[in-house]
């Protein structure tokens, strides 16, 4: 008990007299949606954003106590508008630690810029497996799981349940073929192979169609255990489950899906982050909310615990052992020091359940069993980490 005290009084002690205030900025690109073949809603205004506000709002309560005031700066960039510009005109006025949500693209020019070679950048959107490889950045950390790591939390289930024989439909946007090839990669990662694949030619409307064109576009696949579906806009896929030519679950981006975070994420205290998420926005938490919510987490508790605010030493205790952040997922996540990339577990789900949470028991690793999700150390093809941002 005096040593619980004497390190209370350590850390009081360390703190400023007069309150500390920290800037973080929100920065977004917006992107015109792209037209489907269903009417319901889209991604909602403030995705990720919302995400962001509720985490610098649980902040808060410990800033106090530590003297800490913590300044949350939004810039929302039209799709009009020149998103380098806003970003130049946000780090002139000061912005040094960047929660970001934008496309690949647009983050990687964002990280090149002279003026953010201080600055540290969380990736809460973009999924593309570039970013953790050959195009990574030093001064970017990933918050949003890359596409390996869902595809590899998939794979794991399908081995685990002895699923071996697989057909895949691959839909038509650049998105879906890289969740495929991901897919792919798993697969082979994990020693499952396809048995059969087509990809998805038709532009009908398939509220109308669906049950007449799904069955027969499906009828020469090789009989298989379950149907795998790449459609990452969530355009076509939700007409493919009982409308197949075989009676066969679906999995990938309809049916057993692989999310960094969902809605039906409930254990491990998740269900109370849920409620305070709807109660402030009006709506479920979907991932990208999560990956906003969970960064500004781990810049509070990477303050807190390296006792300054600068995007270097922030950086340097992310990618150290010295990080694990807590994030309602069953245990702590932290950054891979080879990527950026943050290791979580990934809820696979339906969309009423949680079916099971990856890595599942059996997949091991030699020093973190999260990091049989997506790249691990040996993997990399990333140049770009252990140097300063």
């Amino acid at each position: 008990m005096k040593n619980l005290v004497a390190s209370a009084f350590l850390v009081l002690a360390s703190q400023p007299l007069c309150a500390e205030t920290i800037r973080l900025d929100w920065l977004e690109r917006q992107v015109e949606p792209p037209p489907v073949l269903s009417n319901l809603a889209g991604d909602p205004a403030d995705l990720g954003l919302a995400g962001a506000r509720l985490s610098v709002t649980d902040i808060a309560t410990t800033g106090k106590f530590l003297k800490i005031d913590w300044d949350l700066h939004e810039t929302v960039v039209s799709p009009a508008d020149d998103f380098l510009t806003a970003a130049k005109k946000t780090l002139a006025e000061g912005a040094k630690v960047l929660i970001v949500r934008a496309p690949a693209a647009d983050l990687l020019a964002l990280a090149d810029l002279p003026e953010a070679k201080g600055a540290l950048i969380f990736n809460t959107s973009a999924p593309d497996q570039r970013l953790r490889d050959e195009d990574c950045r030093a001064n970017v950390l990933h918050a949003i799981p890359s596409l390996a790591m869902r595809t590899d939390a998939l794979a794991q289930m399908l081995l685990k349940k002895g699923w071996g024989h697989l057909a895949l439909i691959t839909g038509p946007q650049p998105e879906d073929r890289a969740f495929a090839d991901a897919l792919k990669a798993s697969l082979t990662k994990f020693g499952l192979s396809l048995a059969g694949e087509k990809d998805w030619p038709l532009t009908s409307d398939m509220r109308r169609s669906g049950a007449a064109e799904v069955p027969l576009f499906t009828q020469d696949l090789r009989d298989h255990d379950v149907l795998l579906v790449a459609d990452e806009r969530g355009d076509f896929a939700r007409y493919i489950p009982f409308n197949t030519w075989l009676p066969r679950p679906v999995a990938g981006s309809e049916g057993l899906s692989a999310k960094g975070w969902t809605e039906v994420v409930e254990d491990y205290g998740a269900a109370q982050l849920q409620d305070r998420f709807r109660v402030a926005a009006n709506r479920p938490m979907q991932d990208e909310d999560f990956a906003a919510w969970v960064a500004v987490a781990a810049i509070s508790d990477a303050r807190t615990r390296a006792g300054k605010a600068d995007p270097a030493t922030l950086r340097s205790f992310l990618l150290s052992d010295k990080a694990r952040i807590a994030a309602f997922l069953g245990q702590p996540v932290s950054f891979r020091p080879w990527d950026g990339q943050m290791r979580q577990p990934i809820p696979l789900v339906t969309d009423r359940a949680v079916v099971a949470m990856a890595p599942l028991e059996g997949f091991l690793h030699a020093e973190n069993e999260l990091d049989t999700l997506g790249t691990d150390r040996p993997e990399t093809l990333c140049k770009a980490f252990g140097a300063t941002p």
